[in-house]
């Protein structure tokens, strides 16, 4: 059985303290989906939040002296948002795991329609890890590293990738559900332009009202 995950590459900040998270092995991997813990939600957000937390340049507003508002600015003010993981493949019957390269984000997961509806190549990394997907007819071979002769891979037709990029593509819009409740419960006062944020982030439809309460 082959299963698609998407996932955030995960790296915890020290003494980060501006709401809950999770313990997390530095530079694994979170799977999201509807079915995270509170805790495990505000690591994805700090995690997508920290991604863009970069010094603001000469086109975008000062940062705020708030350290909440300061570490939400990028955020909130960058208009291509960058999101650290990508799309993990696994193929339970051999024990391979396609994992996203360093060049990866799960702003570009849509890319993999590429392979399903034209055909060609993805390159999610450069040496000394290259992870390649390739389409060959009906067939899309993914390369664990394409830097070795001998590399593992997993193949899969291109309709059980449709299939599988249907289910991710749910599973994000899950996680997004979820992390909007956790957005009114945590960051109340900034409901709109965080759930806003993070679907841009995983280029996926912005919601359009607070979960009930």
């Amino acid at each position: 059985m082959i299963v698609m995950q998407p996932v955030l590459e995960i790296n915890t900040p020290d003494g980060f303290d501006l709401w809950p998270v999770a313990e997390a092995e530095p530079f694994g991997f979170l799977p999201l989906s509807g079915e995270l813990s509170p805790a495990e939600v505000g690591t994805a957000v700090m995690r997508i939040a920290g991604c863009n937390d970069i010094d603001p340049d000469g086109d975008r507003p000062p940062r705020p002296s708030d350290p909440l508002d300061s570490f939400l600015h990028g955020l909130l003010t960058f208009d291509n948002l960058f999101a650290a993981g990508g799309l993990r493949v696994t193929d339970n019957s051999t024990g391979i795991t396609f994992l996203p390269g360093c060049c990866d984000g799960l702003e570009d997961w849509r890319d993999w329609y590429r392979l399903v509806d034209g055909g060609g190549l993805l390159g999610f990394g450069h040496d000394p890890v290259s992870p390649v997907a390739e389409r060959f007819g009906d067939t899309i071979r993914l390369t664990v590293n394409a830097e070795q002769s001998d590399s593992p891979g997993i193949e899969l037709s291109v309709t059980e990738l449709r299939h599988l990029l249907t289910g991710a593509e749910r599973d994000l819009a899950d996680f997004l559900a979820l992390a909007a409740d956790w957005v009114l419960q945590h960051l109340p006062g900034h409901w709109a332009p965080v759930t806003a944020a993070l679907a841009r982030a995983l280029d996926l439809p912005a919601l359009a009202v607070p979960p009930e309460q």
